[in-house]
């Protein structure tokens, strides 16, 4: 089986296109924004990150596989020199992995909470640029229909057109949205 090795940065394909400057100022910009996400973190969710991190791993799993198979092996007579401390119906391994299960939960909805929270602003993000974007589609489209009438051009769906280059109500289209959901 071939090894996987991951690298945080990847060389660019030799067939690639170069990026262009934009491309290239999106992708700064785009890494400013994820490390401030990084930085604004609070000391609890970064703990809860690491932590629910590791223990979604393959070493987590294993090294509890060990752990489990050694406490029980040891607590049924099976580990010689070793005297049973939790006896069978391991009373003491039952209330350690209840808690160790407790505290990934919390960690866990830690983690979600944080991720929900950034998904939140990108979000808002996204939705603040598609409505610049909308605002400057319309702005073309009616430009577009002005040179069109000053060189006498007829435009097909000329109703179609001059609808779309009217400024769109975000309000009003949300309302709208807002009685069609279930």
């Amino acid at each position: 089986m071939k090894k996987r090795t991951s690298s945080k940065r990847r060389k660019p394909r030799p067939d690639a296109a170069p990026a262009s400057t934009d491309a290239r100022r999106s992708l700064v910009t785009l890494s400013e924004v994820q490390t401030k996400i990084e930085e604004d973190r609070s000391t609890g969710e970064r703990i809860a990150s690491f932590a629910i991190g590791k223990a979604g791993s393959v070493p987590f799993v294993g090294l509890h596989l060990i752990g489990f198979t050694a406490w029980i092996a040891a607590n049924l007579g099976g580990i010689h020199g070793v005297e049973p401390f939790d006896p069978f119906p391991f009373g003491l391994l039952t209330v350690i992995v209840s808690l160790e299960a407790i505290f990934l939960a919390l960690l866990l909805l830690m983690a979600q909470n944080r991720m929900t929270r950034e998904a939140d602003k990108r979000a808002l993000l996204d939705l603040q640029i598609n409505l610049l974007a909308e605002q400057e589609s319309t702005k073309t489209l009616a430009t577009l229909q002005k040179i069109a009438a000053h060189m006498g051009l007829e435009l097909e769906n000329d109703r179609e057109a001059k609808q779309l280059a009217r400024k769109t109500n975000v309000g009003a289209l949300a309302e709208e949205l807002e009685k069609q959901l279930p």
